[in-house]
């Protein structure tokens, strides 16, 4: 140690004084990549994306909330339901547009914003466009509305009707006050007239408007439609309603598993009771997809100033049976229905192995990473000078133990 003196020292200590404290080692390696958005979405192939400028990097456009201006009847701003990191039914149905197995031609011309074909029973999507974008329901919604009441009401339990189911809005099936009504009934108003007036009826059955939205509401997210939420049991347009072609796909696949439901739809006509002086009369089914489609055996129309036409229906040919979902389309230049004909046309000449996608069964598991893993309490952390990420720091710790040795000798050597 004999050439540790006062100049060797000093000069250490204004070494080590010098090092950058706050700054990382010129070792490390680049910084790792950010995480990807948790609102990311696959953009199609080919074709401009239609990307929304104002939403989170990579959403496309009606992804998030309904486009257009809210309806009249949405008077409360409600913030938009949060898009999966990941789409669900897999990562191909995230796209903003055309989303075709491959090697499949060019679909038919289709009005409607979004749309979806998919397996009735294995689930399979053979293709869509834009099926996560999110549109009004309108009257489709009533699906979700008739699986909660399948779930929580008996369809022998009788009904009185009151002023205030007559009094709704829109579409009725002609249900009066007084009148008496199994459950089965109006279930019956609902799906084949479209009924907003047994929509109300059955929603107050059920406990009111609040009770049965929230019903409906658990029941979307349970089966995986993470795109919808209801603000009203008979689709009317209200604050936050929203839902996509992939939801309501999903929806109707899993209420036609129900014999009542599939019987129902697939009815022309039923008798429905009057009321008062009003004598019983026939409902007739409004689904156009019944009587021009062969093989067709369920529908549901929809419509609002707002939604536009929403449409679901479902064909069997061949032994084969597919779903098809359109949402904010038009009656030009062909009808709902005819588009939606031509949808089915092309899904039943797709092979049966084709796929896209799935529409799933339930919820899926949040996708999102976890953090690392969290230390246990009895495992103490390391303090900043020893943790091996932070280099600079240990040379530091290591020149002041130099520092403080030469200093010890120096001294002892004087002392001699």
């Amino acid at each position: 140690m004999r050439g540790w003196g006062r100049t060797g020292i000093g000069a250490l200590v204004a070494a080590v004084v010098a090092l950058p404290l706050g700054a990382p080692s010129a070792t490390a390696g680049p910084a790792p990549p950010a995480p990807p958005s948790a609102t990311a979405r696959t953009q199609p192939s080919a074709g401009p994306p239609a990307v929304d400028p104002t939403a989170p990097a990579g959403v496309c456009a009606g992804h998030e909330a309904p486009p257009g201006p809210p309806a009249r009847e949405e008077t409360v701003a409600v913030a938009p339901l949060p898009v999966p990191q990941r789409p669900v039914g897999g990562p191909r149905l995230g796209a903003c547009g055309d989303v075709l197995p491959d090697g499949a031609g060019p679909p038919p011309a289709v009005g409607a914003a979004g749309w979806v074909v998919a397996d009735l029973d294995s689930g399979a999507v053979l293709a869509a466009h834009d099926p996560h974008g999110r549109h009004r329901p309108a009257s489709t919604l009533k699906i979700l509305t008739t699986l909660v009441v399948r779930d929580r009401l008996d369809p022998d339990t009788e009904v009185v009707a009151t002023q205030e189911d007559v009094q709704v809005d829109g579409s009725r099936a002609g249900i009066g006050p007084g009148g008496h009504y199994s459950v089965r009934q109006l279930l019956a108003g609902l799906l084949l007239n479209s009924g907003n007036d047994a929509a109300m009826a059955l929603a107050r059955t059920m406990g009111g408007v609040p009770t049965t939205l929230r019903a409906m509401q658990a029941q979307a997210e349970q089966l995986g439609a993470l795109d919808t939420r209801p603000a009203t049991p008979s689709g009317l347009d209200g604050p936050g309603m929203s839902s996509s072609a992939y939801d309501l796909a999903l929806l109707f696949r899993v209420a036609l598993r129900d014999p009542l439901v599939r019987e129902t739809l697939a009815t022309p006509t039923v008798p429905f009771p009057g009321f008062a002086d009003h004598p019983g009369f026939a409902l007739s089914n409004d689904d156009p997809l019944l009587h021009t489609y062969p093989g067709a055996f369920a529908g549901k129309t929809g419509f609002t100033d707002a939604a536009r036409h929403t449409f679901l229906g479902a064909a069997e040919r061949d032994g084969r049976r597919l779903v098809v979902a359109l949402v904010r389309a038009e009656q030009h230049p062909t009808r709902t229905v005819a588009q939606a004909g031509a949808l089915l046309d092309y899904g039943f000449a797709l092979p049966a192995s084709a796929s896209v996608g799935g529409l799933v069964e339930s919820r899926p598991v949040d996708p999102t990473p976890l953090p690392g893993p969290v230390p246990s309490p009895a495992a103490a952390t390391p303090p900043p000078a020893a943790r091996p990420d932070r280099p600079w720091a240990v040379a530091a710790t290591a020149a002041l133990v130099l520092i403080g040795g030469a200093g010890t000798v120096l001294l002892m050597r004087r002392r001699r």
